[in-house]
């Protein structure tokens, strides 16, 4: 035999033999997609960078971001949307701790979500001698997640991911941190023994059904109610049990009063929506029914002024036990998954309920339509420099004309005022700051929104929010998303009237570069930049934006004294007194 053809069997066996291992970037890729989950958000960086160049290469969607932080807020509005833990992919120690806060946010909220981070190696960490990056991740990690895991071998990759995904979405959804050090993507094993190491998740989110008992005990107190308020949370809407709570609702013609992010759950124009007479129902209900929401800051905590001085009783729907009796007594828990209670309720209610009293439904339909008549001509002016009313009044309009639209919201003022003045007519539409309240989710969830649905994605920004995510909207740009951005820039935190009480030459706390042009930083990376200073103006942009499905920015000025300190949580605000002297 010739030296060439020796050679071209060695070439041939060798390709062979590789053929016939697999090592951890693909054990990993493979257990994700096995999972029917193709979609990372991330940046890209040491231990981290071949495994996003693997993932795209093997079909997955990688969207690399800016900032970890803006690629974690990604992830976690993309478990909301879709049930499935979303996936943010970090590098080791300070990448890792910038998407920390949002999986923490993704915990708080209830939202699947795993931040998969590379990290230094074990024996190296363990005696801190100082290795790239070192950091003991996974010791970092567990006090602000559902549960975190590391893996350390191959063989252990498709277990490892499993546990992680079933971790995020089963009981009370919530965020799951995974360390991956360096050395694990690099560890080679045969590839039909890899391949049966991974694990496809059975059943990741069981249903857990109510106990008999414990619905007849809640329709009990329900049928005992004079004054009865169902108040829906965003549990609700990531539930998508969205027939069943709509049957509900509609068969026991109990209103309802919806949180920010389960509106349109049902059209917030339903004749049994609360919304416009929200510390009405509060005050006046006697039996609160609780549906995926939580008395926590953003209820009062289900006591105090808010909610009058009449004693009242408390049905509560939640998956997490523990959850009950967390702020004041529940009368009647209903600890299960929220389609299953609902469907229960139902089914126990039968086809003949009564009806609350007339006096009751009637009271509040009359609120509802005093509060909607009395803001209508607020909603309607064309100020330049516009104020939130108007210009919000312009984007109320466009909503309802889409209600398909995808509608962002974070800031103070902008997210307080678009809260109670933008219908949302369908479900999962509206996504906002959630129970945390924190700023900067904006052009993350904005991103993940458009490439969740592929719907149109309109963001409504407070300027002090758009500073926290901005540079994302290259990002936007990068991937040619159909995301519309509206700064409403007035100036400042809060408003752009604050000075400096020592007279001296540095501005205000609270206060930015007067008149920035913040349209022309959408212009600086190929989007479509708009300058709009009247409500007329704002719904022209707006609505071409949405046609065209091109990136846009557009800069609304806003009068820099509108506004209100801390939007309306001022009383969180604390005050000096001596400052007051």
């Amino acid at each position: 035999m010739s030296a060439v053809a020796k050679s071209t069997e060695t070439d041939v066996a060798e390709a062979d033999a590789q053929q016939a291992l697999t090592d951890g970037f693909h054990l990993v890729i493979d257990a994700l997609k096995l999972n029917d989950i193709n979609t990372i958000y991330g940046v890209p960086g040491i231990p981290i960078t071949d495994f996003g160049r693997m993932a795209q290469a093997e079909g997955m969607r990688v969207i690399s971001f800016r900032h970890e932080q803006n690629a974690g807020n990604a992830a976690a509005i993309a478990g909301y949307l879709t049930q499935k833990p979303g996936i943010c992919l970090t590098v080791s120690a300070p990448g890792f701790l910038n998407g920390l806060t949002a999986l923490a946010h993704a915990t708080t909220n209830c939202w699947p979500m795993i931040q998969i981070s590379g990290s230094s190696e074990r024996e190296i960490v363990d005696l801190q001698q100082g290795d790239y990056e070192e950091m003991d991740q996974l010791a970092i990690a567990k006090p602000l997640c559902k549960a975190a895991y590391r893996i350390l071998h191959a063989e252990d990759i498709g277990i490892g991911i499993a546990r992680a995904i079933r971790a995020a979405v089963s009981g009370r959804p919530g965020g799951v941190y995974l360390d991956l050090p360096a050395k694990l993507f690099g560890q080679v094993m045969d590839a039909a023994a890899g391949a049966k190491s991974l694990v496809k998740v059975i059943d990741p989110a069981p249903k857990q059904l109510p106990a008999p008992d414990a619905v007849a005990r809640a329709l009990e107190v329900i049928k005992g109610a004079k004054k009865p308020l169902i108040i829906l949370g965003k549990g609700a809407s990531y539930a998508q049990a969205d027939d069943e709570i709509r049957a509900l609702v509609e068969n026991s013609g109990i209103p309802y009063l919806p949180m920010s992010m389960a509106k349109g759950l049902l059209p917030d124009t339903h004749p049994q929506s609360a919304g416009a007479a929200r510390s009405l129902v509060l005050k006046e209900a006697d039996v609160v029914v609780m549906i995926g929401a939580r008395l926590n800051w953003l209820l009062s905590h289900g006591k105090g002024k808010q909610w009058g001085s009449e004693p009242k009783k408390f049905v509560q729907i939640d998956i997490e036990p523990r959850e009950m009796d967390s702020n004041v007594e529940i009368a009647a828990p209903l600890v299960g998954d929220i389609g299953s209670c609902v469907s229960a309720l139902l089914g126990g209610m039968g086809g003949n309920w009564q009806a609350p009293p007339a006096s009751w439904t009637d009271m509040i339909r009359e609120k509802v339509e005093a509060n909607v008549a009395k803001m209508a001509p607020r909603l309607m002016n064309n100020n330049s420099p516009m104020d939130f009313h108007g210009a919000l009044g312009a984007l109320k309009t466009i909503i309802k004309e889409r209600p398909d639209a995808i509608l962002v919201n974070e800031g103070a003022n902008t997210l307080d005022f678009a809260r109670s003045i933008i219908d949302m007519y369908k479900p999962r539409k509206r996504l906002d700051v959630g129970t945390w309240g924190v700023m900067g989710v904006g052009m993350g969830t904005a991103i993940a929104a458009a490439i969740e649905t592929g719907q149109p994605v309109l963001a409504v920004e407070g300027d002090s929010a758009f500073g926290f995510s901005g540079m994302e909207v290259e990002t936007i740009c990068r991937y040619n998303l159909p995301v519309c951005i509206i700064v409403f820039n007035n100036n400042g935190i809060y408003r752009g009237t604050d000075v400096n009480p020592t007279g001296g030459a540095d501005a205000a706390t609270t206060v930015f570069v007067k008149n920035a042009r913040y349209d022309k930083m959408m212009e600086a990376f190929g989007g479509v930049g708009v300058y709009a200073t009247t409500p007329d103006e704002l719904r022209r942009a707006v609505n071409e934006a949405m046609d065209s499905g091109k990136p846009t920015l557009i800069n609304a000025e806003i009068d820099e004294k509108a506004g209100t300190e801390s939007g309306r949580i001022g009383n969180l605000n604390p005050q000096s007194v001596v400052a007051k002297k």
